[in-house]
């Protein structure tokens, strides 16, 4: 995400091409050597919601993550129509640089239907009012990286839950493996159900595979480990806003094959369950650099 939500609501909008064709810009001050991956699954969103007729909505989606994209060079978006059905229709969308395809998702959208309801409870936690920003976490490790991550992400807000650094915590040598963050946009968005989709998505990306490496007493950022998002799955239950405080539950139940499985739960501060994640990364160990 760019430094203000202006910037980001801009990287969303994308630009159609030709029929079923689109094309998405870059971040114009972003430091990143490859283009998150999250930016690239945001917009491929919002080139397959417009795709579909307006009585639809998003309720899933799988990405996989081929090619890290080169942030220098705008992406084409190519959408395929799989199918239109009276309840439900389906997309696949194949992001392309440089002649090659860097990324592929599947998505189905679905008209409103009333049905049976039930839900996991909120975690016990504390509010994001008295949890710890992000920022002034990392600046307690690296205040450079700190600054960095400002300029790359200053349109989110992050309060983290605890202490994310290895040796703070003691609860990070315990099973489950749970991990807790307070996030939004830190400015009012419009009142569009697919944009809050699309930068919910963007932002589903970040942190995610960083549970992974907490019984490994590991930052995500440690360079003994090569870490890369492999694929991504996001399931929608029910409405949100990103410009309202969301809660980030996330949980590790696996690592191995140099491979780590993440899952999270998002959950609005009233308590709604609104989203599930779930992402199988690359935590590759490396040799550590001088």
């Amino acid at each position: 995400m760019p430094s203000s939500v202006a910037e980001g609501v801009n990287l969303l909008d994308i630009e159609q091409l030709e029929v079923n064709l689109f094309r998405g810009s870059q971040p114009e001050n972003s430091n990143l050597t490859r283009v998150f991956g999250g930016q690239v699954a945001g917009q491929a969103v919002m080139a397959a919601l417009r795709t579909v007729p307006d009585d639809r909505h998003l309720h899933s989606l799988h990405v996989y993550f081929l090619l890290g994209g080169d942030p220098s060079l705008p992406i084409i978006y190519d959408v395929e129509s799989v199918r239109d059905g009276r309840s439900f229709n389906t997309r696949r969308v194949s992001a392309r640089q440089h002649g090659k395809v860097i990324f592929f998702m599947t998505a189905s959208f679905q008209v409103e239907e009333e049905g049976w309801e039930h839900q996991n409870a909120i975690p016990k936690t504390i509010p994001p009012e008295e949890a710890t920003s992000l920022p002034d976490l990392i600046a307690m490790v690296d205040e450079k990286a700190a600054e960095a991550w400002q300029q790359e992400w200053g349109g989110f807000e992050s309060r983290y839950v605890g202490d994310p650094r290895p040796l703070a915590d003691p609860s990070r040598e315990t099973m489950p493996v749970v991990q807790h963050m307070w996030f939004k946009v830190n400015e009012a968005l419009p009142d569009d159900p697919n944009l809050h989709q699309a930068i919910f998505t963007y932002f589903s990306d970040f942190s995610l595979l960083a549970a992974s490496l907490v019984p490994q007493k590991l930052l995500i950022s440690s360079p003994k480990v090569q870490p890369a998002s492999l694929d991504h799955v996001i399931w929608f239950h029910r409405p949100f806003r990103m410009d309202e405080w969301l809660l980030y539950d996330q949980s590790s139940p696996s690592a191995s094959g140099a491979r780590g499985l993440s899952t999270g739960g998002v959950f609005s501060e009233d308590g709604r369950l609104v989203a599930s994640v779930a992402q199988d990364g690359l935590i590759r160990p490396t040799t550590p650099r001088p």
